[in-house]
């Protein structure tokens, strides 16, 4: 592969593009810099299609290097392990874009490797993840049609920022990256704060404008050293056999995308295909693969030629029409909070755990170490859509959708001052026929209203579909799974009254104009309102009292500087101090003076008269005033009550006996062996 290093300005940093230097053994492979944050992404697809399969597979990974950061791991083994929940959500950043771009013949197993080399703990690398595989894709033989572009978005004082640093990210009232392509936007990722239409459409264009001169620049980037595309070779079917299936999916088409219930069309389907392929599989014994694929390409195209020109949804509901939506409380006795939140054939039981601070989550990260005290866990089980699978670990799809609802949700959270809890919401979806995501959004808000937790305010989310064909484009509210599956777009919006706190966009097709952009904000605001209104009227205000069995926070208001002492101040003798007894042992008292350090306070030291029991002067919880009078060379603290008392008149000081060391063994000593030496153990070893 040849080499070529070229560079662009970038919001006052220079983005720079080096091949041909790291990992020429791959189809394509290139380094992204970006200040002083550098990815590398490499490239490579299976020579041959894998057989059996009805999908691309096609995985991404993102791994981040501690040594980029100049960081040694944490843990036990001090080396990098399973992929985190951040490098998770950077792989799918990228995913979800390049995904669609793909040619739909093309079926050989593709790898994308992302890894982190350096970081400058300013500049975010999960965009310049997106930028390097775009441009290794495009030097590589795979067949892919790009090129994309991702940027981050900003929202400060009024105006877009692009590429904002982790600092100005936290003042942001918007953090949105977004992926396109020199036409169109095809992906979009957002958290905000209750931030209006206008103002992210606003930004949308900005970041457009950007995303153009980053296509440009990759396209001169890899003028001239590409590689030729692979030739894509369609499968050849028998001829007699495909005139045969279509003729039967066609007389049975109309039936087999009716019914309102999603478990009814299944049903239809399924026993439609088993029946074909009974009838034809003793003149054609291969057929089953094929019936199965055009049985779901004839009900793919029925149902969008349904929406495009009848007008009509597999469940009958107009464009715009919301799902029947019940909603329950208190549904779980022992939960500190729960909501069962349902929406036609989706559910989401959430519930609300509080805790103290003490179970927040430590998240030892590259860019630093920080602690969550508000956590969104997503559970999506097999039996929530009537199948049966293996299901071991959190899967990306559980981690992408719950980190959805936690930032569509912490935006109305309380601060710490004003409520001193740990939060865990954890939905777990129980039926599941279309955005799951967003009735997480919705039960989490309820449920953590009824667990007391006083946030600004419900927060509801929506999605909105589409279809085109035709030079026509057809949005629908509410989609359903099938209009997921076989529609062109899964656009999430969640918010309050006020605005937007989180946005998710998906795409199958190449990307969407600005026009259709603001129509979806449109829709999905409408949308959003409407179901506000009926969880408002279900549970308009967070419960005033928390549950009995959630934990009890008292506030305690101590003299700041008093305690600051206790803790820094270095033990000297002839110091005294207030504290409080811990612990009694059968020789005397511990007595706490700072957090979690000790001193003993002899038996004898607690009073001038002989004392039979500790107890018969101090017992566990009292407050007392001692003095130390003694810090040894291992820091341990002796101190004494009497020492700040008057001794009885004529009280004369015992003479102290001196502590003898016990005896080890020795010339006729019990555990002596004879002459002076220690009697040795005889050991065997018996042999297996």
């Amino acid at each position: 592969m040849e080499a070529r290093k070229q560079t662009i300005e970038l919001a006052g940093k220079t983005l720079t593009l080096e091949t041909g230097v790291m990992a020429k053994q791959s189809a394509g492979s290139v380094t992204v810099q970006y200040g002083d944050t550098v990815v590398l992404c490499a490239v490579n697809a299976e020579t041959d299609a894998r057989e059996g399969i009805d999908f691309f597979p096609l995985s991404v990974e993102y791994r981040e290097r501690f040594y980029a950061a100049g960081k040694i791991p944490g843990g036990y083994f001090k080396r990098e392990g399973r992929p985190a929940e951040k490098e998770i959500l950077s792989a799918r950043l990228t995913d979800r874009p390049i995904r669609p771009l793909f040619p739909k013949e093309f079926r050989c197993e593709t790898q994308v490797m992302i890894n982190l080399l350096s970081s400058d703990q300013e500049t975010p690398a999960d965009i310049l993840g997106t930028v390097g595989t775009s441009v290794a894709l495009m030097l590589s033989d795979i067949p892919w049609n790009g090129p994309v572009a991702a940027v981050r978005i900003g929202h400060i004082d009024g105006k877009p920022v692009i590429n904002p640093t982790f600092q100005q990210i936290e003042e942001s009232k918007l953090d949105l990256v977004m992926t396109g392509t020199e036409e169109a936007i095809i992906m979009m990722e957002a958290e905000a704060k209750e931030i209006s239409e206008n103002e992210i459409l606003t930004a949308v264009q900005y970041g457009h404008e950007v995303i153009k001169d980053i296509v440009s620049f990759q396209n001169d980037f890899v003028k001239g050293i590409a590689k030729p595309k692979r030739e894509l070779v369609a499968p050849e079917h028998d001829p007699a056999l495909v005139e045969t299936v279509t003729s039967k999916v066609n007389s049975k088409l109309s039936a087999l995308v009716g019914g309102d219930a999603k478990h009814d069309r299944r049903k239809a389907v399924n026993d439609f295909k088993k029946s074909v392929i009974e009838s034809l599989e003793e003149e054609y014994p291969d057929c089953a693969k094929l019936v199965k694929s055009m049985t779901d390409d004839a009900v793919k195209k029925e149902i969008r030629r349904r929406i495009l020109e009848d007008g009509k949804r597999s469940d009958g509901r107009g464009m715009d029409e919301i799902r029947p939506i019940s909603m329950s409380q208190d549904v779980l006795p022992r939960a500190h909070g729960s909501s069962l939140f349902t929406r036609g054939e989706t559910q989401s039981l959430a519930t609300v755990t509080l805790g103290t601070k003490s179970d927040e989550q430590f998240v030892d990260d590259l860019d630093g170490e920080f602690k969550k005290r508000y956590m969104l866990h997503y559970n999506f089980p097999p039996f929530s859509v009537g199948e049966v699978r293996r299901y071991l670990g959190v899967s990306r799809r559980e981690v992408g959708h719950g980190n959805l609802a936690e930032r569509a949700l912490r935006y109305v959270m309380p601060e710490f001052e004003d409520f001193p809890y740990t939060v865990r919401v954890v939905s777990d979806i129980l039926e599941s026929n279309g955005s799951s995501s967003m009735a997480t959004v919705c039960s989490g808000s309820l449920a953590l209203m009824h667990a007391g937790v006083p946030i600004k305010a419900h927060v509801a989310g929506i999605s909105v579909g589409l279809v085109t064909g035709n030079d026509k484009s057809v949005l629908m509210t509410d989609i359903l799974g099938e209009e997921d599956h076989f529609g062109d777009m899964d656009f999430k919006v969640a918010g309050t009254r006020d605005g937007i706190t989180s946005i998710q966009v998906d795409l199958k097709i190449a990307g969407l104009s600005m026009d259709l952009v603001r129509q979806v904000f449109e829709r999905a605001y409408k949308g959003r309102q409407f179901i506000l209104d009926k969880m408002e009227s279900e549970l308009g205000q967070p419960s005033t009292e928390l549950s009995e069995f959630a934990p009890k926070i008292d506030h305690i208001q101590i003299d700041p500087e008093a305690k600051i002492e206790a803790i820094v101040r270095e033990p000297e003798v002839g110091m005294v101090f207030k504290g409080e007894v811990k612990r009694i042992m059968n020789f005397g008292a511990f007595v706490e003076f700072s957090p979690g350090r000790e001193g003993l306070c002899h038996i004898s030291e607690l009073a001038y008269e002989r004392t039979e029991k500790v107890e018969d002067v101090v017992n566990i919880g009292d407050v007392v005033e001692v003095k130390i009078i003694k810090v040894d060379d291992m820091n341990r603290i002796d101190v004494s009550l009497r020492a700040l008392k008057d001794p009885p008149e004529g009280w004369v000081e015992p003479p102290k006996r001196e502590r003898r060391p016990p005896r080890r063994g020795g010339p006729g000593g019990r555990r002596s062996g004879g002459g002076g030496r220690p009697r040795r153990r005889e050991f065997s070893r018996r042999d297996n």
